[in-house]
């Protein structure tokens, strides 16, 4: 994908056929029988919940999850009744209301929040859909006990005013090279969940995010939950091409002034760089308060002509410069790519991560509400 829309200050293009073509090849790889559900909390990983929900499911993807209430319920609107949402996190009361008017099924992690449950489900006419949490080493939400986890599933099928749907974990390593700790949690998983689903038929486990789905069948049981590499992205923080993914976001920009700058000369806050020669310094209308971290100030690159242009002095909230060489052909108003490709060039999401310490899922999801997303199938 390239080009950039001349009345955007920034863009961020997303292709949703990637989407779907990445939930395509996961529902490929599943063992026989498992579901995928697309993980679409915090706005599709900062690509947008509804359209990447749209792309998920005719992935493949047969239920969605979300984290919140309100996720829920504004999903509900897009995706109609029939398809499954799961809201994973913690509910007050009063968000509880809001799942339950969005029919979502719901995470259970505590006998204090069944009972709240159980109790506000006659109000809203129907049996809403429980998952019971076992805190297998992930140490968030869920019962570290097997046997609180036992009874509160033995409690949810018993209960005609809830239906048990599922009991479910998470895993806390399963993106790291060392497997140990993912062992023993799937064992724990396996020695609580599986009597759980002989008492009570049709009660669906699951565990594996994207880095186990990738991992194998083994971790797979009846669905998986993937986000990260829904969108597009190696779970692994490596090229997720290498995985058979497609990244679906890129981020746009343009340059919006070329000037000289002479040896000695300094760009933005600080001074944190000088010119060591002269040069020509291109001014891109990018910045912190568009989810471009500051802390990527004179450790990244953004393409600019099919070249890699490094980021020189401090990031701004609403602008930065790159350094374009002692000569230069570009002029104001080309376009420049600050993640995905232009040309041969690309400046992946995991790069970024790299520079800044983190991890590729911050890079999308920290892109800020002032950025329009633009749709491409």
């Amino acid at each position: 994908m390239s080009g950039h829309d001349p009345f955007q200050r920034v863009t961020a293009i997303v292709d949703l056929g990637a989407v779907e073509r990445n939930c395509r090849m996961l529902r490929s790889r599943l063992a026989a029988g498992t579901e995928l559900c697309a993980v679409v909390k915090a706005d599709g990983y900062g690509h947008g919940m509804g359209e990447c929900a749209d792309a998920a499911l005719r992935g493949g993807a047969t239920r969605l999850a979300v984290a919140t209430a309100t996720e829920a319920f504004e999903l509900r609107e897009r995706v109609g009744a029939e398809v499954p949402i799961f809201v994973m996190g913690a509910l007050t009361g009063a968000e509880l209301d809001v799942a339950l008017q969005a029919r979502a099924e719901l995470n259970v992690w505590r006998a204090d929040f069944f009972d709240a449950l159980a109790e506000r489900a006659g109000m809203f006419g129907f049996r809403p859909r429980i998952h019971v949490k076992y805190d297998s080493g992930m140490g968030r939400l869920g019962d570290r006990e097997p046997y609180g986890v036992a009874r509160l599933a033995d409690a949810a099928a018993d209960d005609e005013r809830v239906e048990l749907a599922g009991v479910w974990t998470h895993f806390a390593t399963a993106d790291e090279e060392d497997e140990g700790y993912l062992r023993g949690q799937l064992e724990s998983f396996r020695e609580v969940a599986l009597p759980i689903q002989q008492r009570h038929p049709g009660t669906v486990l699951h565990a594996a995010n994207s880095a186990a789905t990738l991992r194998g069948p083994e971790f797979h049981f009846g669905m998986v939950r993937c986000g990260i590499a829904v969108y597009g992205l190696d779970p692994f923080g490596r090229d997720g091409e290498g995985a058979g993914l497609e990244p679906a976001l890129s981020l746009h920009t343009y340059v919006a002034d070329v000037k000289r700058i002479h040896a000695g000369e300094s760009v933005g806050y600080g001074r944190s760089w000088r010119a060591p020669a002269d040069t020509w310094v291109g001014v891109l209308p990018i910045g912190y308060g568009d989810g471009y971290r500051r802390g990527l100030s004179n450790a990244a690159e953004v393409v600019v002509g099919g070249v890699r242009r490094p980021v020189v002095g401090t990031i701004s909230m609403d602008n930065m410069t790159v350094d374009l060489g002692a000569e230069t052909d570009v002029e104001p108003g080309q376009p420049a790519v600050a993640l995905g490709d232009q040309g041969d060039e690309r400046v992946a999401a995991e790069l970024l991560a790299e520079r800044l310490g983190t991890i590729n899922y911050e890079i999308t999801t920290g892109l800020t509400r002032r950025v329009p997303r633009a749709y491409r199938t």
